[in-house]
């Protein structure tokens, strides 16, 4: 910062001050003006690309998190291929839906986050604790989110103490619940969650959990339009990871594209979904 501008090649005093563990607490103290919540608000209305659909569900050993990837800026589609799952660490991920700029910017910044509590405190945050961070940083986007700025995430993760996967999910003002089996966020959750609902059961292996996953957001497709399903002409398919003990992995495209061309062809025998739980 300020010592090394003027080229002493020292570190400022504030990066040798011991304090808190939180990233957050550390910008808002010696660099407020970079927390995305320390920001003017836009006046008037803003139009900026939104993301949509995420959706998770638990299976036997870890958890599984996907979404589209098309993002909207009112009745046009901004985007057809944006990224909406991150890792935040090893063990955990994170989905996010509404401000597209917003969402991306405050997922590095939780990723920070738990980068620098593992480094001061020499000790991996539980899942429980990764989960109340984020609460906090939602919190302090809630200027921006009554402006219209909204940034709705769901958060996921295999729990080390507990050894099973866990789902959390938010609202604008950082309400957080955690979510038995199954969650879905952003405007195609509604059809989503029944197609979740519908299909869902505690021994899904990870194999079926993600044809689980996809299924729901083919379906949050057909009825919302802000919703992108699997794209066969242009090859973009959902982004779909697992999070297990051995900690986070992405399915590639093509593991995915197998799993959407199945559920494709199945659609044209019953366009309304498969009609008996998933094999």
């Amino acid at each position: 910062m300020e010592a090394n501008s003027r080229g002493t090649g020292r570190l400022p005093a504030a990066f040798l001050t011991p304090g808190s563990s939180s990233f957050l607490d550390f910008l808002e103290s010696h660099r407020p003006e970079l927390v995305p919540g320390r920001r003017g608000l836009p006046e008037g209305v803003v139009e900026a690309p939104h993301g949509t659909t995420i959706v998770a569900a638990v299976f036997d050993g870890g958890v599984v998190i996907a979404g589209d990837r098309r993002a909207t800026m009112g009745n046009v589609i901004a985007q057809r291929d944006i990224e909406k799952i991150f890792p935040t660490d090893e063990h955990s991920a994170v989905g996010v839906a509404g401000t597209a700029g917003l969402a991306v910017e405050m997922v590095r910044m939780f990723q920070l986050e738990l980068e620098h509590y593992e480094k001061i405190e020499g000790a991996v945050l539980s899942l429980e604790g990764k989960a109340n961070r984020l609460t906090t940083m939602i919190r302090g986007n809630l200027g921006m989110a009554m402006q219209g700025l909204a940034v709705v995430p769901l958060f996921a993760g295999y729990d080390l103490d507990l050894g099973r996967g866990r789902i959390f999910n938010y609202d604008v003002t950082g309400g957080r619940s955690e979510e038995r089996g199954f969650a879905a966020t952003g405007s195609g959750s509604v059809f989503a969650r029944g197609a979740l609902k519908k299909l869902y059961r505690a021994d899904l292996t990870a194999e079926q959990a993600s044809t689980l996953v996809v299924q729901a957001l083919y379906d949050a497709a057909d009825d919302d339009s802000a919703t992108g399903g699997p794209d066969l002409a242009r090859k973009i398919y959902p982004i779909v990871s697992l999070i297990t003990e051995d900690g986070f992995r992405r399915l590639t495209d093509s593991e995915v594209a197998g799993i959407a061309v199945s559920i494709t062809d199945q659609r044209l025998a019953h366009p309304n979904g498969p009609q008996a739980p998933l094999l």
